[in-house]
């Protein structure tokens, strides 16, 4: 049943996160969501269960030195895009949210990359492709911030 007009739908968010740390980052970034209509995609789908009853979308693990992969996960990344329809998509790196930040942009959601913590001293090259296209591009260490033009707004650990 569609909203009301009395009653407008809260934001629909697309949280999206590789495996490993980006996805535990990822999940401690839950309780800024309160309100929000969230859908979680990640590349494990063990990981559905963590944050069930939610919707969880799964795309393939991909990096730079696996170019035909990136291709197979940016079309279910644009997959996803398309059925959720996000207002907004946050992404805790690495490949796999630069992309859904990309294809999320041709539709007009709000965007924001936020580099993994294990990145102390350069940004990842997920963020710095992001810097191109997202609203906001947040590293979690004052310095990397400062010298690569991005925001510190603390860390998510």
């Amino acid at each position: 049943m569609p909203p009301s007009p009395s009653r407008p739908r809260p934001t629909r968010l697309l949280a999206v996160s590789s495996g490993g740390g980006h996805w535990v980052q990822m999940l401690r970034l839950r309780p800024a969501f309160a309100g929000a209509e969230v859908h979680f995609a990640s590349v494990d789908p063990s990981s559905a269960q963590m944050v069930a009853p939610a919707p969880f979308h799964r795309f393939p693990d991909a990096n730079k030195d696996r170019p035909f992969r990136l291709i197979l996960t940016a079309l279910r990344l644009a997959v996803i895009v398309a059925r959720v329809r996000p207002d907004v998509v946050i992404s805790t790196g690495a490949a796999g949210g630069y992309l859904a930040i990309r294809i999320a942009r041709l539709i007009g959601a709000r965007t924001m990359f936020i580099d993994s913590i294990a990145n102390a001293r350069e940004l990842s090259v997920s963020a710095r492709l992001s810097k191109g296209v997202a609203d906001r591009v947040l590293s979690q260490w004052p310095g990397v911030a400062e010298n690569h033009g991005t925001e510190f707004c603390g860390a998510v650990i």
